[in-house]
């Protein structure tokens, strides 16, 4: 064999060993944990396992109760409030019945403002009755139908 010769086979049975020598690491790794498998506990959501994982997560601390605020600002400077709350991703039902029709007005335009920013939505509910919702509350049905006839029935008579 001439030196070229032995230096080829050298390399190749080298690359040959560690290939075989890497598959066996590799089979070693996915055998192992199929062994020490165990099947998981079946627990209540509000008690936490006793165990040493970091990658348990309770149930309770990702569901956090929604809120809603209610307001009934009595003078502009009140709107900020319901902003803040928005801001907080808290719905807003915000009552104007007992501030001048002008300065609710104004309320109206500065909230929509402030939760078109936002990503949320603005509903009327009621007569001078909104409801202002962040963008993580889904408003579902509608009622501003009815409102209207309501409103076109008292004013026939």
């Amino acid at each position: 064999m001439s030196i070229k010769s032995k230096i080829k086979t050298f390399f190749f049975l080298d690359d040959e060993e560690y290939e075989e020598e890497e598959q066996r690491r590799y089979q070693e790794e996915v055998e192992e944990p199929a062994r020490n498998f165990k099947q998981p506990v079946q627990h209540a959501p509000h008690i936490q396992p006793k165990s040493n994982n970091q990658n348990v997560v309770s149930l309770q601390s990702v569901q956090k109760a929604s809120k809603v605020y209610l307001s009934e600002p009595r003078v502009y400077a009140d709107s900020q409030d319901v902003a803040d709350q928005i801001k907080n991703r808290r719905a807003v039902v915000v009552n104007l019945q007992r501030i001048e029709k002008d300065q609710g007005l104004r309320i109206i335009d500065f909230l929509s403002g402030t939760v078109y920013a936002l990503g949320g939505d603005i509903q009327k509910i009621g007569s001078d009755i909104f409801l202002c919702t962040p963008d993580n509350v889904e408003v579902s049905g509608n009622i501003s139908q009815i409102l209207q006839e309501a409103e076109y029935e008292n004013t026939r008579w």
